[in-house]
């Protein structure tokens, strides 16, 4: 731990996306032992990821954002902790509207963005990579605001939003590569390029450390952004998709479980 802290927070966002990046793997690699797997467990686990998210975007993100802007008379307090959150909702709107990607289990007549010929298991793979963004930049971002946020953000804090976001990786992992493989590619592809899904993490997060570095005023607008960013993840895309086949309790308890445990985890460690 002390190894660790001593490093420096450019270090720190790369080493903690890297982790992140590694359990996308992890799940992933589930693609070697099954092909399917039962609706519901599915369900539950999107669920579940949808929860560690937003309580991510409030405890790790939001609240330290609030702490942070009260600290400066210049402007209302809420002025940046609001703007922040809906340009964050706002850029990953734009970018869901432009990048071409096919969201899990629909038809390829309802892919979105700009038109391509490319191929269905390319856009199933955008998708998740495009989601996979916000999740980099708010651990990046984190690692980021130790030296510039005070009491108000510490490195454990960050390090419990890195394993939260991890924990949530691993069904986005798991939720991209069976997909392929259903697609007809082998399991060593599905696995390939479900993980590679997670490699913008790692590339937002040294983004999201380096920005909030260089320019520290932003610094509440950005961890605002970030939270903003995650939180169109969620209603957008994993709950809808939690919900898809009409079970609605599952995923409702795995939201309510990832919740609590991300909670714990940055009270605890936080």
């Amino acid at each position: 731990m002390e190894f660790f802290r001593n490093l420096s927070p450019m270090v720190q966002a790369l080493l903690a996306t890297l982790f992140t990046w590694g359990v996308t793997a992890l799940g992933s690699a589930g693609v070697f032992l099954t092909k399917e797997i039962n609706r519901k467990v599915l369900d539950g686990m999107l669920g579940f990821a949808s929860g560690v998210m937003i309580s991510a975007s409030y405890f790790s993100l939001i609240s330290p954002a609030i702490e942070l802007a009260k600290s400066d008379s210049s402007l209302p307090f809420w002025f940046p902790v609001v703007f922040g959150f809906l340009l964050g909702g706002l850029t990953l709107y734009i970018i869901d509207k432009l990048l071409p990607h096919l969201h899990i289990n629909l038809p390829e007549e309802s892919k979105e963005g700009i038109v391509t010929p490319w191929r269905r298991t390319t856009l199933l793979i955008l998708a998740i990579t495009l989601h996979n963004i916000p999740e980099g930049l708010a651990v990046g971002v984190a690692f980021g605001a130790i030296k510039l946020g005070g009491e108000y953000a510490s490195l454990s804090s960050a390090i419990a939003l890195a394993i939260g976001i991890g924990l949530q990786n691993f069904p986005e992992g798991l939720a991209v590569s069976l997909p392929l493989r259903r697609e007809g590619l082998s399991p060593f592809k599905s696995f390939f390029f479900g993980q590679l899904s997670g490699i913008v993490e790692p590339i937002a997060g040294i983004i999201g450390a380096g920005v909030v570095l260089v320019v520290k005023p932003i610094l509440p607008y950005a961890l605002s952004f970030a939270a903003g960013a995650m939180i169109y993840v969620v209603v957008e895309e994993l709950i809808p998709e939690a919900q898809r086949s009409g079970e609605t309790d599952l995923p409702t308890i795995g939201a309510l479980l990832g919740f609590a445990i991300m909670m714990l985890l940055d009270l605890a460690l936080g």
